[in-house]
Formats: C-alpha cells, sequence, structure tokens
C-alpha cells in the first residue's frame, strides 16, 4: 500500500524534529546555524518550533550548515516496504522557481544516496547553491525538455537522457517545456 500524501503538518514536525536533533548532535548553537545557513535566527527558531513552511532552498542551506543531506530533514519513518504514487510523499517547494522535489528514499546508514521526484515548469530555473562537500547529482529526465547540470555549461535533456555533475558546485535546472519532470539521486561522500 502507498503512503498517502504528507499533511503539511505532519512535514512541518518532522522538519521541526530533524533541525533539532542534528543541530544538537552537532552541538551548534541557533545562531550559528543560522549565521551558516544564512537565514535569520527568528527564522530557524521558527522551523525548530513546529511554525513556517521551509523552501527548498532554506532546507539545502541548513542541511549543508548542519553537515547532512537534506533527506536527513524530511525523511518520514521507514516501513519495509514502501509504495510512493506519483502525487503523493513529502514535497518541498523553490520560492525562486516553478520548481517541486519530492523525496522517494534514503539510504539506510552507511549508505550515502537520497532519491528525488523533480517537476518544474518554464521560467525561472532552480539555481542550486552547492550541497555538502563530495556530493554529486544523477537525473534522468522523465517528460519534457530541460537545462540541467554545471550552472555555467548544464546539459540539454530529452526524456530517458541521463547526466551527472557534482553537486558541491553551483548547478541549474531549468524546464524548457511544461510539464517537464525528473528522477534525481543525490550521493554523499
Amino acid at each position: 500500500m502507498g503512503d498517502g500524501p504528507a499533511p503539511a503538518s505532519d512535514l512541518t514536525a518532522r522538519i521541526a524534529s530533524a533541525l533539532r536533533r542534528e543541530r544538537g548532535r552537532a552541538g551548534l548553537s541557533l545562531t550559528e546555524v543560522a549565521r551558516r545557513a544564512g537565514i535569520a535566527k527568528s527564522t530557524l527558531s521558527q522551523l525548530e518550533s513546529g511554525g513556517g513552511n521551509p523552501s527548498v532552498e532554506t532546507l539545502w542551506a541548513l542541511g549543508v550548515a548542519l553537515e547532512v543531506p537534506f533527506s536527513h530533514l524530511v525523511d518520514p519513518p521507514r516501513t519495509p516496504v514502501r509504495v510512493i504514487r506519483a502525487g503523493e510523499g513529502p514535497v518541498t517547494r523553490s520560492e525562486r522557481a516553478e520548481y517541486t522535489a519530492t523525496l522517494l528514499a534514503t539510504c539506510p546508514p552507511h549508505a550515502r544516496r537520497d532519491i528525488f521526484r523533480i517537476t518544474a515548469e518554464p521560467g525561472e530555473p532552480r539555481l542550486s547553491d552547492p550541497h555538502i562537500p563530495g556530493s554529486s547529482e544523477h537525473v534522468v529526465l522523465s517528460s519534457g525538455r530541460a537545462l540541467v547540470g554545471p550552472a555555467d555549461d548544464p546539459a540539454e535533456l530529452l526524456p530517458g537522457d541521463y547526466v551527472t555533475y557534482p553537486g558541491d558546485a553551483p548547478h541549474v535546472f531549468r524546464a524548457l517545456e511544461p510539464g517537464t519532470s525528473a528522477v534525481l539521486v543525490m550521493e554523499h561522500v
């Protein structure tokens, strides 16, 4: 059976708990994590208390600041068999582009891979700041057409095309057609 879409309040509570857990694990103050992530301390405090609606950019910045993959902040509890139907799963949205990332899977301990379903529309591209050092991304375009890869030299992809590139350098995902979607695999060393 599939997991239904997580209500926003469930995702927000999961993110709040993960932020508190990871900040405690790292032994960092609210002020230090906010500084490293380039966000206001009040924003981080609000997120840790279960308020707000963090964007993809904010969560990735917090992951970099805490030196953990994005998935550690949004990963739902695991079950032995899990089916995620199209339109289900924890979705985060970009604040700067028509772009969503749905976490599909994370790696068990000692493995370092996360899988996302990406949907994007033409318009503002999704420009990503570098993720944690040693990250790489793998993208298989499912539908539409897109420019994907290093910010200064992305590859044009058609359905079925694959590209890999360093995730620890600036990179871009620009939809060139409506209804563009892809599968993104992030590797962390």
